[in-house]
């Protein structure tokens, strides 16, 4: 795929996102796309970033800070969407914008210790396991109140939202089921108290039934750069 191949795609899944959001009387600009990088090269998101993408996300903290080292002269803002170690959050917490995957206390106390004081506050989300599968990281939704609570006391981040990454469905309707499920636990934390405004949800294969579904970010990277490169 080239470069004008991989613009043309943004272009298109951001015609597509500015429809649904008219189709179903939301704000304009309510749903963020983030241009998942990893394996891509920093020329590729140089591209997509000189034509307005400003969002990216990556999984391997190594790759991502090598780009994010050789794109300072851009204007992107870096989300971590990969697992994280803790021997990596040192790196994490200095480097990015958001982080999406927290599931775990020492995680989360660690990338608040370790976040440059000269720097805001940490964006992150709590992921879930919605489908509760062994496969996938997160927590259970039982989980959620706990780990909520002591990020809420962490004076480095602020928690912004609740991501997932469900199972693989082609039902559209069963996509519906796990999203508003996700909904259903961002208007409960709300309902607690916490001013969270995020639900990370959607990839290539369900990303307009996330939105759909209330998802303020999807996460996109075969739709738009094509098959993804072995790392």
């Amino acid at each position: 795929m080239t470069l004008v191949d991989t613009q043309q795609n943004l272009l298109t899944i951001l015609d597509k996102i500015k429809k649904l959001e008219l189709d179903h009387n939301y704000a304009p600009n309510k749903v963020r796309l983030i241009a998942v990088s990893k394996t891509r090269s920093a020329s590729e998101i140089r591209m997509l970033a000189g034509s307005g993408q400003v969002d990216f996300g990556e999984n391997y903290v190594q790759e991502a800070i090598d780009k994010i080292s050789e794109l300072t002269d851009q204007n992107i803002t870096w989300h971590f969407i990969g697992p994280i170690q803790k021997n990596k959050t040192k790196a994490i917490s200095q480097h990015f914008h958001w982080v999406h995957t927290i599931e775990r206390d020492i995680i989360a106390t660690r990338l608040s210790e370790q976040r440059p004081q000269n720097l805001p506050a940490l964006n992150v989300c709590i992921q879930i396991n919605i489908d509760n599968e062994t496969s996938k990281s997160g927590i259970t939704p039982h989980e959620l109140h706990a780990l909520a609570g002591h990020i809420d006391q962490l004076p480095n981040l602020t928690l912004r939202g609740l991501m997932a990454i469900p199972s693989v469905k082609d039902n559209y309707s069963e996509q519906c089921k796990t999203f508003n499920k996700m909904q259903d636990l961002l208007a409960d934390l709300k309902e607690q108290g916490y001013d969270v405004d995020t639900l990370s949800m959607g990839m290539s294969n369900d990303y307009e039934a996330a939105i759909v579904c209330g998802s303020t970010m999807v996460r996109l990277g075969t739709v738009i750069f094509g098959p993804r490169a072995s790392k």
